[in-house]
């Protein structure tokens, strides 16, 4: 038996059920694994309409009810009924549907009858409405499994970029770099690169200000925090560099100089990832008791319900988690383990 990846649908008013409708409609997975949404056939049979799809929904109650064939949308509902959501409008409804599909999705994995996660985006505004207060998709996932400081990874085109933070405002972020947690997040970092089968990784770690600092003309972090932990992380036995300017180790570590690159903060790393190709920016998180890609990208409200979203990024996400679930050695009745 094939293993198995299960995809939480997203936000039903954004458009996550559309492009998870549409990557399914022309990529054909099963020759690799079997997929498990778990959403609502109401939904999602919008999306199928929508998309113009021949997909045919089978609603299911377990795992093993799964039909493999091609052509076939195997989809696992929550416990609540649906409530009426209107595409591109933020609403309690929508939050809270979108959280009881990601905590079921999680629950299978957790449960070790899933492989993977694969997510469609979700809408923080949406959340918040229905009184769901972590900051995103990531923190909801790191408190459903009890996990400390999850650290995301993006990839494309072979470029690797992890974040020191995440959702923070750049005046936080700017405070959040200390040599404790550099030190911290260069650790996960080299041992999520090992998982996923980088022997001896070369990590580099970006700098934060112009010239990194100038000798500490403009700034002082690189010589206070980012540079002592370099040296600690070194005698540590860990073959890291830095701090290397923002505006070329990106370029460095796509032409291979380095198997991936510590960004310090939110908008340095999307904005290095997005201008390589903003639509197969994919995102990893390192640190679940499971393996997690996503799509890099929102619920563009403005376009949800017209059938004309991208599911390019989507696609991407199934086949590098495919591809990582099969370099990880998965096999059935053997998810994915921890997921330094």
């Amino acid at each position: 038996m094939k293993p198995l990846i299960c995809i939480p649908m997203g936000d039903p008013a954004g458009i996550g059920p559309e492009i998870l409708i549409k990557a399914l409609l022309t990529n054909d997975f099963s020759n690799t694994c079997r997929l498990l949404v778990v959403g609502y056939v109401e939904i999602l049979q919008q999306a199928i309409s929508i998309s113009a799809s021949p997909l045919t929904i089978k609603p299911v109650k377990a795992c093993s009810d799964i039909d493999p064939r091609t052509g076939i949308l195997n989809v696992l509902e929550p416990p609540d009924p649906p409530q009426s959501v209107e595409p591109g409008r933020v609403s309690p409804a929508a939050g809270k549907m979108a959280y009881d599909c990601i905590q079921l999705a999680t629950q299978l994995a957790l449960d070790r009858q899933a492989h993977a996660l694969v997510t469609p985006p979700v809408n923080k505004m949406s959340l918040d409405a229905a009184n769901i207060r972590q900051a995103g998709h990531t923190e909801i996932l790191a408190d459903l499994t009890n996990c400390k400081n999850p650290l995301t990874l993006f990839e494309v085109a072979g470029l690797k970029v992890f974040f020191l933070s995440r959702h923070l405002s750049l005046r936080l972020a700017c405070d959040y770099v200390t040599q404790d947690h550099l030190i911290q997040c260069a650790q996960k970092a080299v041992d999520a690169l090992k998982t996923l089968g980088i022997e001896n990784p070369h990590l580099a770690i970006a700098g934060l200000n112009p010239h990194c600092g100038d000798n500490g003309l403009f700034g002082h972090e690189e010589q206070e925090e980012i540079m002592p932990a370099v040296l600690e992380l070194q005698q540590l036995g860990l073959n890291v560099s830095g701090p290397l300017p923002a505006d070329s180790v990106f370029y460095q570590a796509l032409n291979g100089k380095f198997d991936a690159v510590i960004s310090l903060y939110h908008d340095q790393g999307h904005i290095a990832t997005k201008m390589v190709d903003f639509h197969k920016t994919i995102s990893i998180t390192c640190g679940l008791p499971f393996l997690r890609t996503s799509v890099d990208h929102g619920t563009a409200y403005d376009i949800a319900g017209k059938g004309v979203a991208s599911a390019i990024s989507m696609t991407e996400a199934i086949t590098v988690a495919i591809r990582y679930m099969t370099k990880m050695g998965t096999r059935v009745n053997e998810p994915a383990g921890h997921f330094s």
